[in-house]
């Protein structure tokens, strides 16, 4: 993939508004070089390269009407159609939505620590994913079949310009493995599970890693049994609480407020939302965020945002549209597009400092009550009502009893994201990283578990 030179594309733009009589503008690119590889049973199931680009252009006439138009050509020519044709578009703008520039696109942005490293080669790739399933398969008689699997390496580039001199331009390589196992012994239901890892190049993943938390995890749930429905006190993995948080992340969107579709309105800031015990921020700069961004599709620097703190909610999520709406500075959280949209980058969840986090010293092995140990949710498209905030999905994991852990056969567990916030007992071990944020074992009291019939 050919690298973009911001500074230069900038002065193109310049020369080609001007000619139009074009006099605001901005344009935001994502172009990635992709390769990936699949594995079956030790023979190659699928081999890909890809070369992708996305270029949204928008230009503002002089009624303040914004037009639109999206292009994969950065040539002179393709530039100066995408001009022209979003400033025709503009005569159609909604002078209901009119986006800005955002106020902090020129603002500095954090100098981010992302290696580059240079891509191994789809052979590469496919030998060390062949060998990677053959160890996995080797773990346990049971394990037949490892259906899902990947290893990719990617290469990527992101830029923003606008008309005011806002010049943003950020390189990045990343790779990423998972495999999903599938085990089965004689006169059981078939048991699955699986791992993924990320790193700045493939070079750097911990596909060891990614291996033993897949067989240990698909082995685990070899021995199953139903689990009688009624009311337990669940411990979520960090994985399945950062799912169920996701699923409900329009509870801190200002778009969603705005759109009347989130269980927050404009007065909810202030208001407490959950157990006083609990943080939670948007962290897109983590360095446990593998490809992180510097900044969003506005241009606006990507920061830490508390959402929640000591269980009060503090802030939104917010593009430049929806900042104006409320009065205050947007976030880093927009994404560019006919329609700007706004949403999370990477969660921290955790204890609020000070606060002792809740019930001091929980152990699920040494829990005096039957308790449900959830290791991944599923179903989060269709099981969640996100403008209600109720939930019903299925989930796998193990009833923990007396110290000892069983799997349990298949259940579904549902409630309500405020009753969840506000039924948390507190925290255990420590934070863990995951592709999607921070987050430590969180206990949650009363949740329906409803079994298998």
């Amino acid at each position: 993939m050919a690298s973009l030179d911001a500074d230069q594309l900038g002065q193109t733009l310049s020369r080609l508004a001007a000619s139009n009589g074009i006099r605001q503008w901005d344009l935001g690119a994502a172009c990635s070089s992709d390769t990936s590889v699949q594995v079956d049973r030790g023979e190659p199931k699928q081999l890909k390269g890809a070369q992708r680009s996305s270029i949204t252009v928008r230009v503002w006439n002089g009624d303040g009407l914004v037009g639109t138009t999206s292009t994969s050509d950065l040539s002179d020519s393709g530039l100066e159609r995408a001009l022209t044709g979003a400033q025709a578009a503009s005569a159609f703008g909604n002078p209901d939505d009119t986006p800005a520039f955002s106020p902090l696109a020129t603002a500095p942005v954090a100098q981010l620590d992302q290696p580059l490293h240079a891509p191994q080669g789809i052979l590469h790739l496919l030998h060390t994913l062949k060998d990677a399933e053959q160890e996995l398969l080797g773990r346990h008689s049971a394990i037949g079949t490892v259906p899902y699997n990947g290893l990719a390496e990617r290469s990527s580039e992101r830029l923003y310009l606008n008309s005011d001199g806002a010049r943003r331009q950020q390189r990045l390589t990343t790779a990423s493995v998972y495999l999903y196992a599938r085990a089965e012994e004689t006169g059981r239901k078939p048991r699955s599970a699986g791992a993924m890892r990320l790193a700045y190049g493939a070079s750097d993943l911990d596909i060891a890693g990614c291996i033993d938390e897949a067989a240990e995890r698909t082995i685990s749930h070899l021995d199953y049994a139903p689990i009688q429905t009624g009311h337990y006190t669940c411990v979520f993995s960090p994985e399945a609480f950062l799912d169920l948080i996701g699923a409900f992340s329009s509870l801190f969107n200002a778009r969603a407020v705005l759109d009347g579709v989130s269980l927050s309105n404009r007065d909810s800031l202030g208001q407490t939302l959950a157990v006083p015990f609990l943080d939670l921020h948007d962290n897109g700069l983590h360095p446990g965020n593998i490809g992180a961004s510097a900044f969003d599709g506005e241009g606006t620097p990507t920061r830490r945002l508390a959402l929640l703190e000591g269980g009060v909610l503090r802030h939104f999520l917010h593009s430049e549209a929806t900042a104006r709406a409320f009065g205050v500075d947007p976030t880093g959280h927009a994404g560019l597009g006919a329609k700007v949209s706004v949403g999370p980058d990477w969660f921290e969840i955790g204890p609020t400092p000070g606060s002792g986090g809740g019930q001091a010293g929980l152990n699920r092995f040494q829990a005096e009550q039957p308790l449900v140990w959830i290791d991944s949710l599923s179903a989060l498209h269709a099981g969640v009502k996100a403008s209600q905030g109720s939930f019903s999905l299925p989930f796998d994991g193990w009833l923990v009893e007396g110290g000892h852990c069983r799997s349990i056969e298949a259940a579904t567990v549902a409630g309500d994201i405020r009753q969840v916030l506000q039924s948390i007992v507190g925290f255990e071990g420590e934070a863990k990283i995951t592709p999607d944020g921070l987050c430590p074992m969180v206990w949650v009291d009363g949740l329906s578990i409803t079994g298998e019939a």
